[in-house]
């Protein structure tokens, strides 16, 4: 949309709001329970959603968000509980009347103008900060983020810590913190617009917004996947990000069929189920009594077989199977485990897998009809996660041979083996574009997960990088991890990648 035509949208719905502002705190909106402007005497501002783009547009006035009190407009929910608030926001018009406008979350123990709260803002002249007020009445405090204009916004409670993570949208975040920050068990969440002048009302959009319930605890590598599950669509050149599928139990890794009509994903019962895209409705996939199916499943290049990796206790773990990806009864590949399939060559004639072997853990070829195995890497340590690319001229895996666990790639024959990313972070599970000129893949912040893990329920990115080099960018701020993305999960025209999203239903 134009920013002109945005304008002239958002200029009626305020006109149409304004008027209904005492109902409209009534009644829900969006995610969100109402909505209000909070202080004395403020200007009428308003906050609509509009469900065909999935954005909250929000107006508001005030004199501030500061001082002993605040004036601005809020659409909020009451939460108990530790939480995480994530959006994507904007001022309307890069030239607002005061520099100081802003958008953000906000935390708040009570809907009274003098309350103790916490807010991660953007302001309009781009000052990014944490700003808290300790108790009612008190003087706010600020701790200043160092980065500017950041449009990415995410405040995260656990107990009575707050955490605001920032980012310009394709950086990595930025974080500030503020401890022993009491506001109470419930609290009010939402999204905020505040002019910086009792007679004018900004106005801010918010898109991709997403309140995730997190896991209580510290899960690693043997964490048991139960939170809910969101499927999620993200269109690459702009980042728009669509929830299609929520379940309030653990589905993983979404495969995309190369008909552009189903995704196939797996639940963590060992079930494989085909997604129907148009119906967005699941239907069991028929793997005879292979029933013990995890998320490291592949499709063949022309989406008529899949490759299925299921526990077999009494073969040592994980067994590679195919079968029709109609359904059928599956042909085992592999004699022994653990094996953790992830590639089919272009040319349908052999398998790559993650192999444990006498206490060392390679990527490994194989024959599609089976047969002997042929050991690819050799060096100490984890190499995972193998692919191939659309042109069969490399395989992509991920090791952790120089310290982090990172991409690297190798010929189909194993030789020519070089390092790909060279970061600061943990990078998991390449998955090459169609057009063979990109790949997307998972990274784990480096403070909170090991090199050779990659458990679920942690603060993941997203990220895309020219197969030909140069710096990654972040696509998908994520809360999630193992089952995310294991997958190839690229639409086949190359415009949208598919993943898991975690959140308490």
């Amino acid at each position: 949309m134009r920013k002109t035509s945005l304008r002239k949208t958002i200029s009626t719905i305020c006109l149409l709001s304004a008027g209904l502002c005492a109902m409209a705190q009534q009644q829900p909106i969006g995610i969100f329970e109402g909505q209000l402007d909070v202080g004395a005497n403020t200007k009428p501002g308003s906050g609509t959603y509009l469900p065909g783009s999935r954005q909250y547009i929000i107006s508001g006035a005030g004199y501030n968000i500061w001082f002993d009190h605040d004036e601005f407009h809020y659409v909020y929910k009451k939460i108990k509980g530790d939480f995480i608030l994530y959006t994507r926001a904007e001022f309307v018009g890069w030239n607002g009347v005061e520099e100081h406008r802003k958008v953000g979350w906000m935390v708040r123990k009570s809907l009274d103008g003098n309350s103790a709260q916490v807010n991660a803002v953007e302001h309009g002249d781009g000052l990014t900060s944490l700003q808290f007020r300790r108790t009612a009445g008190a003087a706010t405090e600020e701790i200043r983020s160092k980065i500017t204009h950041a449009n990415i916004i995410q405040l995260e409670r656990k107990g009575n810590t707050y955490t605001m993570r920032m980012a310009k949208y394709g950086e990595p975040f930025v974080t500030e913190q503020v401890a022993d920050l009491d506001l109470g068990e419930e609290v009010y969440v939402g999204l905020f617009v505040g002019s910086h002048n009792p007679d004018v009302a900004e106005t801010g959009v918010f898109r991709d917004v997403k309140i995730t319930v997190p896991f209580a605890g510290i899960a690693d590598q043997r964490t048991q996947m139960t939170l809910g599950s969101d499927l999620e669509l993200m269109e690459v050149a702009t980042g728009n990000r669509e929830v299609i599928y929520s379940v309030p139990y653990s589905i993983q890794a979404p495969n995309w069929l190369p008909d552009n009509k189903s995704l196939i994903f797996n639940d963590s019962k060992g079930l494989l189920y085909n997604f129907d895209l148009a119906s967005r409705t699941p239907v069991l996939l028929n793997t005879g009594n292979v029933k013990n199916n995890n998320n490291d499943h592949v499709l063949s290049f022309d989406g008529k077989m899949i490759g299925l990796s299921s526990n077999v206790k009494e073969l040592g773990g994980s067994i590679v199977y195919t079968v029709p990806v109609t359904g059928g009864t599956p042909k085992q590949i592999t004699p022994k485990g653990p094996s953790y399939l992830h590639g089919w060559s272009p040319d349908g004639k052999s398998l790559v897998f993650c192999g444990e072997r006498d206490g060392e853990f390679d990527v490994y070829k194989v024959p599609v009809n089976g047969g002997k195995e042929i050991r690819l890497t050799t060096t100490k340590g984890l190499d995972d996660g193998p692919e191939y690319t659309p042109d069969g001229k490399y395989i992509y895996f991920n090791s952790v041979r120089s310290g982090l666990m990172q991409i690297w790639r190798m010929k189909p024959d194993g030789s020519e083996q070089e390092q790909v990313t060279t970061d600061d972070f943990n990078n998991w599970f390449a998955h090459i574009s169609p057009d063979g000129k990109w790949m997307v893949f998972l990274s784990f912040l480096k403070d909170e997960v090991e090199p050779g893990i990659h458990p679920p329920y942690k603060h993941v990115y997203i990220r895309l990088m020219p197969i030909a080099g140069g710096k990654p960018r972040v696509l998908a701020y994520v809360y999630g991890g193992q089952g995310s993305i294991n997958t190839p999960s690229w639409s086949p025209d190359g415009k949208h990648i598919a993943f898991i999203s975690n959140s308490i239903k």
